[in-house]
């Protein structure tokens, strides 16, 4: 099972999940590996600069949220990237801690 499915599965259960993702799109923030605690949260309560786990064109994105406009947000990489907008719904869980490996 990778670290998609266990976090996907654990916050669908109401849990708070602990993954190590890999992938160098969110450095420094998160670098390859490093432990990442995702936490159910109320969709609505996410904020800019939130990296959330969220399902986007498909794919499951943890990544930060770089602009919200009212019932959706917009996602992004921590280099500038621009992935694109999710409704709110779309959004699994909120990062609330990053454990450097």
């Amino acid at each position: 099972m990778g670290w998609v499915t266990l976090a996907v599965d654990s916050l669908r259960a109401g849990r708070t999940v602990q993954v190590r993702p890999r992938g160098h799109s969110m450095r420094p923030r998160i670098h390859d590996g490093d432990l990442v605690t995702i936490a159910p949260c109320d969709p609505e309560s996410v904020a800019v600069d939130d990296v959330v786990l969220v399902r986007l064109h498909g794919n499951w994105l943890l990544h930060r949220v770089t602009a919200v406009d009212g019932p959706r947000v917009q996602i992004g990489n921590n280099h500038g990237k621009i992935n694109g907008w999710a409704g709110r719904a779309s959004i699994l869980g909120r990062v609330t801690d990053v454990t450097q490996s």
